[in-house]
């Protein structure tokens, strides 16, 4: 589990950019205006744990008979005789 640390915005407009540094290495951030939380700042879920890589799908594909742009050209001129 990550670390949890709230910050006021204030603080979290001077300090933005060391704020993205820590989210980015996995802590949760929580913003605070007026003692309420306005914000929370959590690292991106990575998509590569949810969804195939497509490179390998794309690799497994086989594509039989002629490409489509030589069947749509010979369809073309077969219609147009």
């Amino acid at each position: 589990m990550s670390a949890l640390s709230e910050i006021n915005v204030k603080e979290a407009r001077d300090h933005f950019g060391s704020l993205l540094d820590r989210v980015e290495q996995g802590e949760e951030i929580i913003i605070i205006r007026r003692g309420k939380k306005v914000a929370h700042l959590i690292p991106p879920v990575k998509t590569e744990q949810f969804l195939p890589s497509l490179k390998e799908f794309r690799k497994s594909i086989r594509i039989k008979g002629k490409p489509l742009s030589e069947v749509v050209i010979d369809l073309r001129n077969e219609e147009r005789y």
